[in-house]
This record gives structure tokens, sequence and C-alpha cells, in this order.
């Protein structure tokens, strides 16, 4: 019933759990001693006591009260903290695992079910160390320590109720496989229907457009009343488990007191008899409390595991060395993500310190993944890879990437000012910086005239068209003054205008950087030093754009094609 993985996240706040418990357990006696002083004093008036005989036991019964409060709360506070104390720890190990992941992503979880592992998930485990473990401990001592106190009164009595005690943790042991299997389900189906409603917001224009919001709508509302039926199947178990749990307290209870007004018949002390009476229930009460607790428990297990499974996600392998210089070379280098089918088979390429080097290829060939393990997102299964003649898997991975830029057709473009943009990339950017760079992409003109450097940018640059985020993405990256330059399709999706004068600073960066293009048409890396022509993930024809056109092979026959279409799209628009 206790997850011993789990237990680990606690650390050091697991001090807590047996601080909160033993609270618990002080709070406990102070009832039971409470509710003896109650005893006590029916006992008194039917002996038609003096009243000074009463001023002792309300005394004490006034202090039982006291520290029963006191230790309640103390108890709901150690709670509280380990609440705190658990989401704010687990927050950070999340987080910090994700940018120790960087660039890879976790095979386990989209973005929707990072969001919500890293928030709903984390509530629910909260749940599970703050109520479920303390009460787990509490539930398992109590009757144990009623036992003590009760068996000197009347043997039969508490051997009856600690024998039906145990009735309750075999009907939530009876549960618990199936419960596991119900909330491992739930789970799925919530992190289904979250990343079925993020994909659905995220693509609401497109669907607008093809008037396939209806169908998608249809697909949602299935997400949903899957998700439904599997709620309504966590509430049945719980509802069951619930009526077998009060029908072994109530019933065991019940025991106590009959076997409690016999002893009395039979000529034990009224006044402990009421006693065994008043307790009996407490025998059952903490385990049907821990009952109610196991299924938030089940629910914060299923996401704890979630939590365990992106937290154990092996690290990158990175060293220490810092690349003195910055020439990248790969080496018979070999990739897969399936056995079936090697994505990089036997690549080499060098990257020169200075200069254009050119990736191209029909699409599928390999050239993105190829850009994945130039940035150690991904690693070769054979051959390797050196940055400065330094294995990248030796390198630091902080000094490597003060070293490398990568511009895609998605670079990210954050919301804030452009001026807090460039900020990101070097904190101590001035505006004659930034000017410089702008004017370079010929965006210059437009922030100014549009709210300047302090404009804020909307979130996914919605509120500046696609060539302009290009190239405001472009100019961060030029501020930034890498030694290496990543372009992987930057150019895609923009209009005529902006491709240029990407290409035009791409160009210009090649003079003194290590520029590596990424790119569909030809006709940009048409003026790259070197041109690497790829097909089903390997080197098929390398060199210049005049020796491939002589060679007459798979790049020339590419490039003509793309050229015919582009000169009768031309013909077409004329």
């Amino acid at each position: 019933m206790i997850d011993k993985d789990l237990m680990r996240l606690l650390g050091r706040d697991k001090k807590y759990v047996f601080m909160s418990v033993a609270a618990m357990l002080a709070g406990f006696i102070s009832n039971v001693i409470t509710t003896a002083l109650i005893c006590r004093i029916i006992n008194l008036a039917l002996n038609k006591a003096e009243p000074t005989d009463y001023i002792l036991v309300f005394i004490c019964m006034a202090a039982a009260l006291i520290m029963r409060y006191i230790f309640s709360r103390v108890s709901g506070g150690l709670k509280d903290v380990i609440g705190r104390n658990v989401k704010k720890s687990l927050r950070e190990k999340i987080y910090d695992k994700i940018v120790r992941l960087g660039l890879r992503s976790s095979d386990d979880l989209s973005m929707a079910g990072l969001t919500q592992v890293s928030v709903e998930g984390v509530e629910q485990l909260d749940l599970y160390y703050s109520s479920y473990i303390p009460q787990f401990f509490y539930a398992m001592i109590c009757p144990v320590l009623l036992f003590a106190i009760c068996v000197g009164i009347e043997w039969k009595y508490a051997t009856v109720l600690l024998c039906c005690v145990p009735l309750i943790p075999a009907s939530i042991i009876a549960v618990s496989k199936y419960a596991k299997k119900i909330f491992a389900k739930y789970w799925g189906k919530y992190t289904s229907m979250g990343d079925a409603f993020l994909d659905s917001v995220q693509g609401l224009k497109e669907l607008k457009i093809f008037k396939a919001d209806a169908a998608q709508h249809k697909r949602m509302n299935e997400k949903s009343e899957e998700f439904r039926k599997i709620t309504m199947k966590v509430l049945v178990m719980q509802l069951a488990s619930t009526t077998i749990m009060d029908l072994v307290a109530y019933g065991g209870a019940g025991a106590g007191i009959a076997i409690a007004v016999v002893a009395a018949k039979n000529g034990l002390d009224i006044s402990k008899a009421l006693f065994l009476i008043l307790v009996a229930v407490e025998f059952f009460l903490p385990l049907r409390a821990f009952g109610s607790a196991f299924h938030v428990a089940m629910n914060g297990l299923s996401a704890g595991k979630k939590i365990l499974s992106l937290l154990e996600t092996p690290d990158p392998v990175w060293g220490t060395k810092a690349p003195e210089k910055t020439d990248i070379e790969l080496k018979d280098v070999e990739f897969s993500y399936t056995p079936e089918r090697k994505v990089i088979d036997g690549v080499s390429i060098v990257f020169p310190e200075k200069g254009i080097t050119a990736i191209v290829g029909s699409s599928g060939c390999g050239k993105s993944t190829l850009v994945n393990l130039i940035t150690g997102a991904l690693r070769c299964e054979n051959g390797e890879i050196t940055i400065g003649g330094n294995e990248i898997s030796t390198l630091d991975r902080s000094a490597y990437y003060s070293a490398l830029s990568v511009v895609s057709c998605n670079t990210y473009v954050f919301n804030m000012s452009v001026r807090d943009n460039f900020k990101l990339v070097k904190p101590d950017v001035t505006d004659d910086e930034i000017s410089a760079a702008l004017k370079k992409v010929n965006l210059y003109n437009f922030i100014i005239e549009n709210g300047g450097f302090d404009k804020m940018i909307d979130e996914d640059a919605s509120n500046i068209s696609g060539g302009e985020k290009q190239r405001l993405a472009l100019a961060v990256n030029l501020a930034a003054d890498k030694k290496i330059y990543v372009f992987d399709e930057a150019t895609s999706n923009i209009d005529i205008e902006s491709e240029e004068i990407i290409m035009n600073n791409i160009a210009e960066l090649g003079r003194d950087k290590n520029v590596v293009v990424i790119s569909h048409r030809l006709q940009n890396v048409v003026n790259a030093g070197c041109i690497c022509y790829m097909e089903s993930g390997r080197i098929a024809e390398k060199g210049t754009h005049a020796k491939l056109m002589v060679l007459n092979g798979g790049y020339a026959a590419l490039y003509n094609t793309q050229k015919k279409l582009e000169q009768g799209y031309k013909e077409a628009l004329a």
C-alpha cells in the first residue's frame, strides 16, 4: 500500500509525515482520555458524589480538550507543510528534469501531458503524501493502542474488536488490484482528453477553414464520453468499497457494544461498560478514514508513476570540455528511430569553421535528423560526431550551446517585448545592437513604427506576420553572435522578400562562421561551399552546385524539377 519509489521523492520531508502521525496519535489519546473522564462524571453522578469531587475531573477534561485541539491544529499544520513542500519540490524536480533533457523530449508525455503531470498530477500526489501516508500509519497504530487500553477492562470485547479491524484492510486489498487498473486507465483517458483538447484549440483556425470543426467536435465528445465512463467506474468502485467498509466498521462496533452490554449485566462496572460502548467505533474510524483516503491515493499513485517515469528518463550524456574550435565532423554516423529502418546510414560530413555547408534532399531523407544529431538532441547509435576534434558527449553542454545557434521554420519568439527577446540571448544587449540586428533583416522600420523596442509580441507571435516572425528570430540569433549557425528550413512558409533577406544574411555569416543550411529549395544553396545531397539516409552526392549539376544525378534532377515548377508558376501568374 506504500510505494517505496514514491516515498523516496519525499526526501527530507519524510520527518513531517512521522511528526504528523505523532500529533494525530497524541490527539487520539486525548480523545480517549476525554471519553474516560465523561464516563467518570457519569459514575460520580450515579453515586451522588459531592460537588467538590467533580472539580479535578472537569480540570482534567478541560486540559484533555485543549490538548486535543492543539494536537489537531499541529497535525493539520504539518500536513499543510508536507503539501506545500511536496508541490514545490516536485515541480522543481520536474522542471529541472525537463531542463536537463534539453532538446530531447519525453517519450511518454506530450506537451499537454507534461502540463497535466506538473500541475494536476502534482496536486494529486500532494494528497497522497499529506493525507494517505499519515492516515495509513495512524490507522495501523490506533486499534493496537485502543486494544491495550481495553483489554484490561474486558478482554473478550477487546479481542473481538481487534479481530474485526483487519477486515477493513482486507476489503481494501481485495479491490486494490482492480482499483490500480481503473485509476491507470482514468489517468490515461484524462491525459488523452487533454491532448485532444489542446490539439483542437491549436488547430482551430484550420478546423474552421476546412469546415472540420463539427467532426472534431464529435471526436472531442467521444473523448469526453470515454473520460465520463471511466470516471463513473471510479465512483462505482469507490461507492462499493465504502459500503463494504461501513458494514465492517458499524457491524464490528455493534458487536463490541453488545459484548459490553452483556458484560455490564454480568457485573462489569457501569462506567467501564459505558466507556467500552463509547470507544467501540474508535477501533474502526481511523481505518474507515484510511479507506476513504485510499481512493485519493490511487489517483495520486497513477499520477506519481507518470512523474517517476519522467524523472527516471535517462539524461543525455554530456562532458566537461569546452570546444576550442567549431569545426564539426560526422564519421560513419548511423541512427534509427525503429529497428526496421535506418534514418541515417553511414553519413560522413565535415562542416568547416568558416563557410556554408548545405544539406538537401527530398522529404524524409534524414535532413532534420542530422540537425538533431548535431545539436545533441539525439545521439548516434554508431559512428562519431566531433566538434573541434572532441566527441560531442565529452563537451560541456552549456559551453557548446554558447557557440551554437539554431534557426528553424518554427523558432519560438517569446510572449514579451522585442527588447526582452533580445535580452534572452544577450542580457547586456544595447539598443544600438538591437537596431543593427533589426536593420540587417530589414525589420527596423516596422518595429519602430509599431511600438518600438517595447512592442509586445503576443503568444506564438500572432500579432506579426510569419515572415516578420522569422526575420525577428533571425535578428535575435544574429545579436547572439554565435560561432555555429544551423538553419533548418528557416525560409519555409514565408514570402519571397523575407526569404531573400534571410539568405543574404546567411551568405554574410558564412564568411567567418560555421553555417549549416538545411533547405528544401535548392535555389537557396547554389552558392554554398559544399552541398550534400541525401537519399534514404545516405549522402548520395557531395560537392559544389556546379560539380553536382555536371554529375547529372539525383541533385541535378531535383534542381531541374524545382526550377521547372517555379518557372511554370511564374508563367501562370503572368
